[in-house]
Parts: structure tokens; sequence; C-alpha cells
């Protein structure tokens, strides 16, 4: 017999504010605010994009995005673009419990960190992904060199991680933050680009791994995926 749940307050509440997601579930800046979406238990319509066929440079995107990617989000009548800048709204926005620290040393953690996931993890995940997943794909060549380049750029990276996550449950200190949640998508694209073995590396980096990629607001967003 299946048990079922009431939804919280939280949920209710968030369940009635109308929110449109144009993007892609496969899309690792969409997962950004997938996975910020399914911690605050909220849902939003989904309007796909499909960036083989070059929707996301038509007319009709650009007027979201005027960049040309995606996700955008159409929120109780307020449109921005930006999946880092889209996460930290929801998190302000929607009833639920925060993913930013409260005490000044931990949010200063927190931002370090997302401008650690920004400027020097993903850029060096991103050669990986795109040559090892994506290129494929398209029937586009694959550059080696560029994937070596990624490597470095991302070992690099996880071994700074793994000296801070000595002393540290998650990035920010003892509570799960928006650092680790925007970490979440490009440690996935290793996992499928088939470069998992960097992390396995570093022993603390792989228990933090292993602790957030675990949560069920996670899991929930993995569930939406395409088949890799």
């Amino acid at each position: 017999m299946t048990k079922h749940v009431a939804p919280t307050a939280s949920e209710l509440a968030a369940a009635t504010i109308p929110m449109v997601l144009y993007g892609h579930p496969g899309s690792g800046c969409t997962q950004r605010v997938l996975a910020m979406l399914a911690e605050k238990g909220a849902e939003a319509e989904i309007v796909l994009i499909d960036m083989s066929t070059g929707q996301h440079k038509q007319p009709e995107h650009l007027v979201r995005q005027p960049f040309g990617v995606i996700p955008a989000l159409e929120i109780d009548g307020f449109t921005m673009y930006e999946s880092r800048g889209i996460a930290r709204y929801l998190d302000d926005r929607l009833p639920g419990p925060s993913f930013v620290p409260t005490d000044r040393k931990a949010r200063a953690l927190m931002e370090q960190w997302l401008s650690v996931e920004y400027s020097y993890f993903t850029p060096g995940q991103s050669k990986i992904f795109m040559n090892r997943v994506v290129c494929p794909m398209m029937g586009a060549p694959v550059d080696e060199a560029a994937i070596s380049r990624g490597h470095e750029q991302v070992r690099e990276v996880l071994a700074v991680f793994e000296r801070h996550l000595s002393d540290n449950v998650y990035l920010a200190g003892d509570a799960y933050s928006l650092a680790d949640m925007m970490f979440l998508p490009g440690l996935f694209a290793l996992q499928i680009s088939g470069a998992s073995e960097l992390i396995a590396e570093f022993p603390n980096v792989a228990e933090w791994a292993d602790l957030i990629t675990n949560r069920p607001a996670w899991k929930k967003v993995l569930g939406m995926l395409p088949k890799w």
C-alpha cells in the first residue's frame, strides 16, 4: 500500500506561483535551475528549447534570452535569464529552506566557491564534455588536446577542493548551500563524459560528491534527463 505524504505549507505555497522555464533538461545550465526548484518543492512549466535545431537563436527566444542560450525563466510576470542568477532569485523568492548561509563567513565561502565553479571548474569540465559527448553526437571532430587541457584544469581545481573538504562537510561549511548545488551539473557531466576517475583521485572530493549527488532533489532532476 502506497503511503501518501501531505505536502508541506511551503510546497503548497510554491506550487501556486506561476513559472515557465524555457530550456532543456539535458542542459547543465537548465539543470541548475531544476535543482533549485526541486529543493524548494516547486514546479515550473517547462517549454523545451531544442538547441540542436537552432531554436535558441530564433527571434521568439531571443526576446527572453538576448544571448541566444538557455535557460530563461518567467515567474509571476517577471522574466530573467542566466542560470546562476535564476537559482539565486528562486532561493530568495520561493518559500522553503534557504540555501544562502546567514553566517557572514559561511556566506563569503559560498560566494568564493560559486566563483571557482564559474571561473575554473566549469571551463575545464566543458572541454571534456564537449569533446567526449557533444562532438561525437554531432559528428564533429574530437580535440584530444582540449580534453587533456580540460583534465588538467579540473584536476587543479579538485586538488584545492581536497584540501578544503578535509575540514568541511560542504563547500560553505557544515550546511549544503547554493555553492554545492551549482556544481551538480558539472559533476554529472564528468560522469557521462567518462571522466569520473578525476573525482576518484581525491577521497574528500569523492565523499562530498557522493553526498550531494544523492540528495532527493538532484535525483528528481536526473529522472528528467534524456538517456545518454
